[in-house]
């Protein structure tokens, strides 16, 4: 996870469906704002341009109206993360909420070789970060059969970008580069540690593992 912040005021149309027997909150431009803040990521296991989307709450609404029509409770995520969190997960790090500093209270870990499963390490000792920690190894690694073969799809697509990463971190450092091989690698490694890309989280603890690459690159982080 990675912070996003939510763009205000929330739309004017929430406002009026919310007092419909029927009401949609996904009205109007809900869904095409929600899209744009969460850099079209799910905020969970951060897989960019996911192909089943949810538009979630946060915190579970069950019936609550104003829960369910509150701007600031609609998420990004995919089926697999939603499915998963459901209502088991209540009380976890907010990911637009800067004053819940998710980005340095877990790390990240994964080795980017066939069948490695993910690692996350709660930083801070406080119940959402431990229940964060506990939603994402469910997400990245499975718990029930189906959840596993999910999990196990999503880990491929996280192997295949923490490569293209590395990849991108070796060549820059290659001493046959010219400045203009230099400029072009910076930017690519720059897109892969943008909030709006691919598994960010696991990128950015690649680089602050390593004291070179941290002095190199930390700088770019959005």
């Amino acid at each position: 996870m990675v912070y996003f912040e939510k763009s205000q005021p929330a739309p004017a149309c929430l406002a009026l469906e919310k007092v419909k027997a029927n009401g949609d909150y996904k009205c109007d431009n809900v869904l095409e704002r929600i899209k744009a803040d969460f850099k079209n990521k799910c905020y969970i296991c951060e897989c960019k341009e996911p192909a089943a989307i949810n538009v979630e709450h946060f915190i579970p609404h069950e019936g609550d109206n104003d829960l369910k029509f509150d701007w600031n409770n609609l998420f990004w995520s995919c089926s697999h993360c939603n499915n998963t969190k459901l209502a088991r997960y209540k009380n976890i790090l907010n990911c637009t909420n800067s004053s819940h500093d998710i980005e340095s209270k877990l790390k990240y870990i994964f080795k980017p070789f066939p069948f490695e499963t993910v690692q996350i390490i709660a930083l801070d000792d406080c119940p959402e970060a431990l229940m964060t920690r506990d939603l994402l190894v469910a997400v990245y690694n499975g718990t029930t059969r189906l959840k596993m073969i999910e999990s196990a799809n999503l880990r491929n697509k996280l192997l295949e970008e923490i490569m293209d990463f590395q990849r991108f971190l070796c060549d820059y450092f290659k001493d046959t580069n010219t400045q203009e091989d230099k400029n072009y690698f910076l930017i690519k490694i720059r897109g892969h540690i943008h909030r709006g890309a691919n598994f960010t989280a696991f990128k950015r603890w690649i680089i602050l593992e390593n004291q070179k690459l941290k002095d190199e690159f930390e700088e770019y982080f959005d």
